[in-house]
């Protein structure tokens, strides 16, 4: 075999054994960790450690009055949501301060625009709880969550950070189906995989817990950078900490089904992971921080699998122009069934474990099957065009709020 073939079989095939790599990881962690976790026994303990729940609101104004009365019907005793306003241009803050008023748990907090890290941040200085939670302004928490995610917390002390389970609200576009297969088979199935060495790459902004204390100590959320969520999470594990998913608790949130949108939101994700992982090297690096080392690794081998794809396809269409056919066609051939196979092992095992806490999951088995090349083709995009964006952005500018695609609503 050429140069070129090692290529094509690298390109084709890492998807695959990534999907049996996830696929044995996250089955591991379910056996031995998911199943075996127990009820809450202080849902309606008088002792329940205060939860402050920051919401950071730009534009939201569509959005809360549905949402708000789901958050002020949690079963979790013991809480309070911390609204704070980033600088709207809509009723956003019109709509917060009347419910302030009639709802004791609500409180309004005002500010300019200065992006969603800066507005987490001024939360957290008005927050009173034990423990803070993080979620969107669409966000609709399963009544239960936040009891899931304490339990968490309180069952480890060397927890400082705990992510839920995110579920797609809205699902009736070519785009938006897809999207809760992938959380279910892909992004579920990686958070569980990295759970088993205490690291995650990043906790959901959409529904997260960190201790406040812990908050203080790194410094809060880093307004910086362009995606906080992924900053705040290797701030908690270079700090010493371990980072732990709670699939049970469930947060409904609006996602992208443009493709404009889609791509937005996805580069965004890719080019704020490559600025962490520039940004954090000297600190993983360390022996302490060894942990951390696999998630580095598989960053970076991905990266490279991104470029590479992109060299072959390149190579592939001078040899089509050049030659009229391209060297060993079979081999891709054969390569791309045993992927298809593997993915469709991977869309199985990850739908039938997510289907205890979703029923029906499987009737989006035969219209998503494709929906991993999509991921995996899409991240090849984005990664190879955040990188570089990552590298030249200037680090001194904050990162202000861009108003997200939330779908066809």
């Amino acid at each position: 075999m050429k140069w070129y073939d090692y290529l094509a079989v690298f390109v084709m095939m890492y998807p695959g054994v990534m999907a049996i790599y996830w696929t044995i990881t996250g089955v591991l962690y379910f056996l031995f960790w998911e199943n075996r976790a127990r009820e809450p026994e202080f849902a309606y303990d008088d002792d329940a450690p205060m939860v402050s729940v920051l919401i950071p609101c730009y534009n939201e104004a569509d959005n809360l009055n549905s949402s708000i009365p789901h958050l002020l019907n949690l079963e979790y005793p013991n809480y309070e949501l911390i609204f704070i306003n980033d600088g709207s241009k809509d009723d956003t803050l019109k709509i917060i301060q009347s419910w302030a008023k009639m709802a004791e748990k609500v409180v309004a907090v005002d500010q300019e625009n200065g992006g969603k890290a800066s507005a987490m941040n001024n939360g957290l200085r008005h927050a009173r709880g034990k423990y803070i939670v993080g979620i969107d302004g669409d966000a609709i928490l399963d009544y239960y969550a936040i009891d899931y995610l304490i339990q968490t917390m309180e069952s480890d002390p060397t927890l400082g950070a705990v992510t839920g389970n995110p579920r797609v609200r809205n699902r009736s576009t070519v785009l938006g189906k897809p999207q809760v297969a992938e959380f279910s088979s892909i992004i579920g199935l990686i958070k569980r995989s990295q759970s088993i060495m205490g690291t995650l790459f990043t906790v959901s902004g959409v529904i997260m817990c960190i201790r406040k204390d812990i908050a203080n100590q790194i410094g809060g959320w880093s307004d910086n950078m362009i995606t906080d969520d992924i900053d705040v999470s290797w701030k908690t594990q270079t700090a010493g900490y371990n980072i732990a998913y709670e699939p049970r608790a469930l947060c409904w949130v609006l996602m992208p089904e443009t493709i404009r949108g889609l791509y937005k939101q996805r580069l965004r994700w890719a080019q704020g992971g490559a600025e962490v992982v520039m940004k954090y090297f000297s600190s993983v690096r360390r022996l302490h921080n060894f942990r951390l080392w696999p998630l580095y690794f598989e960053y970076i081998v991905t990266l490279i699998w991104a470029y590479s794809m992109f060299g072959m396809m390149f190579y592939g269409f001078y040899q089509l122009a050049v030659n009229g056919s391209i060297s060993n066609f079979n081999l891709l051939e054969v390569s791309s069934i045993i992927t298809l196979i593997l993915f469709m092992m991977q869309f199985s095992i990850s739908l039938l474990i997510d289907s205890r806490y979703e029923s029906n999951l499987f009737r989006y088995f035969v219209s998503c099957i494709w929906y991993p090349y999509v991921f995996w083709l899409l991240n090849s995009l984005t990664l190879a065009h955040g990188f570089p964006k990552a590298l030249f952005r200037n680090k001194n500018r904050k990162a202000t709020w861009v108003s997200p695609d939330r779908g066809v609503q």
